[in-house]
Parts: structure tokens; sequence; C-alpha cells
């Protein structure tokens, strides 16, 4: 059985549901709302209320997560087949 991260230890849903509520969240901005309808279709029973405290407690965490892995813009650009 995998160790749960240490992050998202002592809680009752699995890192795996907080992390996608957060990812819903920061991707399509939605909503907290809109993130526990979406959880509820997927059989995760959370209220807005929770959402809002996962985002309080893990969003920055997660936020500077996506930034390192973000591309950055270098000296190579490559064109599509375009005519100006």
């Amino acid at each position: 059985m995998p160790q749960p991260s240490p992050l998202y230890g002592r809680r009752r849903f699995p890192g795996e549901g907080i992390r996608h509520a957060i990812w819903l969240y920061d991707r399509f901005l939605l909503s907290d709302r809109d993130v526990e309808a979406l959880l509820a279709e997927r059989g995760i029973a959370v209220s807005y209320e929770t959402v809002r405290r996962w985002r309080r407690r893990f969003g920055q965490w997660f936020a500077d997560g996506l930034l390192r892995r973000r591309a950055r813009p270098g000296d190579t650009w490559h064109s599509d087949e375009m005519q100006l």
C-alpha cells in the first residue's frame, strides 16, 4: 500500500481528490460551488466550504509547482505553415 503524502496527512479525503479539486479551480477558473458539483459527479461528496479550505491551505503550493513546470520562452522559435 503506497504511503500517503505528508502534505495531505490526516485528511479525510485522499490527496488525489484534493489535488483534483484545486486543479479544477485553477485550470478552468471555476467557483467553489462549480468544483463541488463536478466532484459530486465523480462520487466525491464535499461542500464548497471544504473546497475553499483546501484552496487556502494547498493552493499556493500547487500554483508554485505549476509555475516551476511551465515552459520558459527561449531563443528558438518555430513557425507554422502560414502565408503573410
